[in-house]
């Protein structure tokens, strides 16, 4: 194998049970299929990851500790590859967070899960992402994790990263759903250019390239993905 790619699920802010395997599986089977296609002549290697407990559970942020074991469990069977996390949800914040592991060079957090601004408390860290190619896709009309949350956090990621960008899917919710096939061709895109060094499509080029707030709320067009082949 010479990359991977780590699927990290969503879960809940507060809790000790353990995660439902099922659940976590069809949340992220979709998008993992078109990985495992698109990443087939690379020897790309796609795992899902299963949480040891439910919920962030605040300052122990169980999820991104066990990503961080996870991408180790990657360089103990395959060796020195590339590593890219890619969390939906909760699982979003979890490989944000982990992304300062040396051996992930990029991360995609989709409809990320993120604490509300609050000046009593640290804000939520960026600077483990300096050298990671960073994508964060969010529906406007979500209504269960803020998208405006992931726009500040974007920003500020931008500042000492200028490998960030963010796409806006307008009038989609949460599961991003209304436009599934965009979201996955855009994921496929940008992880296939982040660890193989292909050539990434003009949308994201143009993201990664321009300057906020431009760049942080790219739209993502409607039939994105038809020209790319894979």
């Amino acid at each position: 194998m010479s990359g991977a790619v780590l699927l990290l699920p969503g879960g809940e802010e507060v809790s000790a049970r353990r995660p439902s395997p099922v659940r976590a599986a069809l949340a992220l089977r979709s998008l993992g299929r078109r990985f495992v296609r698109a990443g087939r002549a690379e020897g790309l290697a796609v795992h899902g990851v299963r949480y040891r407990y439910r919920g962030w559970n605040g300052s122990e942020a169980h999820p991104a500790a066990d990503a961080q074991w996870a991408v180790d469990e990657v360089v103990r069977r395959y060796g020195d590859v590339p590593v890219c996390l890619v969390g939906v949800d909760m699982g979003g914040r979890a490989a944000l967070r982990a992304g300062g592991h040396e051996a992930v060079n990029s991360v995609v957090a989709m409809a990320p899960w993120l604490p509300e601004d609050d000046v009593a408390a640290p804000a939520e860290p960026v600077k483990q992402l300096v050298g990671r190619r960073v994508l964060i896709v969010h529906g406007t009309n979500d209504q269960r994790t803020d998208p405006e949350l992931s726009f500040r956090y974007a920003a500020r990621a931008k500042k000492v990263n200028r490998q960030v960008c963010r796409f806006e899917v307008h009038s989609d919710g949460h599961g991003l759903t209304g436009h599934r096939d965009e979201v996955g061709w855009l994921a496929v895109d940008f992880v296939l250019g982040a660890l193989y060094g292909h050539h990434l499509s003009r949308p994201v080029e143009d993201a990664l390239a321009a300057p906020p707030p431009i760049g942080l709320r790219m739209p993502l067009a409607a039939g994105f993905g038809r020209s790319l082949k894979r």
